[in-house]
């Protein structure tokens, strides 16, 4: 979702042309009292963005090579792709919206291509041999913009003086070719050339910067697996501040009017990081990054290894704390461990939610429990419409899947005792790190750890609609 109010404000009449259309049919939810809609199995599309990707093939690695003009709004690049043919392929696939690629080579052939819907096709001269792994060059330029969806505006968009590319769920195309669904993930090197006068960050660590004539040239690499949706670019007048101390680094880049706003909102970053790896097992990345616009933004948005929040989200009182809290637990959940298609949307959001629970704990105001408690009150009084475990496309991004998703895991937490549930999520995060995920995955570890059948507490509250109720009486079990 684009995280701009801009963006927001204009694509509120918005239907889509990006892949989420006609959503909730695409994504039908299973009758209620299905196991089926707990987590279906390893899917070759993704019913939610049917539009999006091309499971025919999976990109291993993306090189790209990108030169922005600010003034103008001018993208030139080049995306050198290393894919792999899971079935014989006559044509190959990429996403590509509002950018027209004018050369395309295969293992260094130049070979015919053709855009059509959001699409670059690419035709090899031969069919590629299921099991080959090719390397793709593309040569696209044009002025870029995010494109309209179901859920607002995504993926590149000026802001009043810089960047932000904000892509979840299918906003990537909108700045470079990929193969744009959430079960593949790949590694990335990503060159920024712009103007010297702003600071460039993107996915991955910088590896090295040069300027000439008054441009800079800033380059990323990203070596841990990543979806597409979790590319990021943000250009602005910026200033980097790296917490010293802790065992991750952890960077602030901000506009330098903001200074004390920031200071005062995310000094108490490295605490959480601490907390999270404690709970959750290791930071899965070498480092944080948070990005604070000087724009408004109308919500966050986590990207690898970092986030970005705008200016009125950071207030300098710590009202939003509790999303940075969940910007920052999406690192583990969302980010190392992603979900292999948009349906499990709930393993995302509902641990991201749980842990501003966490943290609010933590910091000494209100409990986990006493948050549960208070938010299941509130669901129950919202129409009883949406099932957890397969809420459709035009639901996922619901407010409702965040705070239900978080009460399912704390329902859990009650059930199997504090010592399992907290080994559920260490080995959870560590069975499946950069790797993707169900909801099936998810229940069957958790039975397992908990060592106790769970089928009624998670088809309670992945496939009925009615909101179950929570166990115990608010003491989380010390059993196990």
């Amino acid at each position: 979702m684009s995280p701009s109010g801009k963006a927001a404000r204009r694509a509120a009449a918005a239907g889509d042309v990006a892949g989420g259309g006609a959503a909730k049919d695409a994504g039908a939810v299973q009758s209620p009292g299905s196991r089926a809609a707990r987590g279906t199995p390893r899917q070759v599309v993704d019913p939610y963005t049917p539009a999006a990707g091309d499971a025919r093939w999976s990109a291993t690695h993306y090189d790209l090579d990108v030169d922005y003009r600010m003034a103008t709004n001018r993208l030139d690049g080049v995306a050198r792709i290393t894919g792999r043919a899971h079935v014989d392929l006559s044509a190959i696939e990429l996403d590509l919206v509002g950018l027209r690629a004018s050369r395309v080579t295969l293992d260094g052939v130049r070979v015919p291509h053709v855009a059509r819907g959001g699409k670059l096709v690419v035709q090899p001269a031969a069919p590629l041999p299921a099991g080959s792994a090719f390397a793709l060059e593309v040569v696209y330029a044009g002025a870029p913009k995010p494109r309209r969806t179901a859920w607002g505006l995504v993926g590149w968009e000026e802001l009043e003086d810089g960047v932000i590319v904000a892509s979840q769920p299918t906003g990537a195309p909108t700045w470079f070719p990929c193969n744009d669904r959430p079960a593949n993930k790949a590694t990335y090197r990503i060159r920024i050339t712009t103007e010297q006068i702003y600071r460039v960050v993107a996915t991955g660590a910088l590896v090295d910067e040069q300027t000439r004539s008054g441009r800079t040239s800033s380059t990323f690499a990203c070596a841990t697996p990543a979806a597409t949706y979790l590319i990021s670019v943000q250009i602005g007048h910026y200033v980097r501040r790296v917490h010293a101390g802790g065992d991750v680094p952890v960077a602030i880049v901000y506009p330098p009017a903001l200074e004390q706003r920031v200071q005062a909102d995310l000094d108490r970053l490295p605490e959480m990081v601490a907390l999270f790896s404690e709970r959750f097992g290791p930071y899965p990345f070498p480092d944080y990054t948070v990005v604070v616009t000087a724009d408004d933004l109308e919500i966050p948005l986590e990207s690898q290894g970092a986030a970005v929040f705008g200016a009125n989200l950071i207030d300098g009182h710590g009202s939003e704390e509790r999303l940075v809290a969940h910007e920052l637990a999406h690192q583990w959940f969302g980010n190392s461990v992603g979900v292999e298609s948009w349906q499990h949307i709930w393993l995302n959001e509902g641990l991201a939610c749980y842990a501003e629970w966490m943290w609010s704990e933590a910091a000494g105001r209100e409990s986990a429990d006493a948050l549960a408690r208070a938010f299941h009150k509130r669901l129950a009084g919202l129409p009883q419409d949406i099932v957890l475990g397969d809420p459709g496309a035009a639901l996922m991004f619901d407010d409702r899947i965040y705070k239900r998703g978080a009460l399912l895991v704390h329902a859990l937490r009650l059930t199997i005792g504090e010592r399992r549930f907290w080994a559920l999520l260490h080995e959870w995060t560590a069975k499946h790190a950069f790797a993707t995920v169900t909801t099936d995955d998810f229940c069957e570890l958790a039975a397992r750890i908990g060592q106790q059948p769970l089928d009624a507490l998670f088809d309670a509250w992945l496939v009925q609609t009615a909101l179950p109720p929570l166990p115990g009486d608010g003491k989380a079990k010390r059993k196990g």
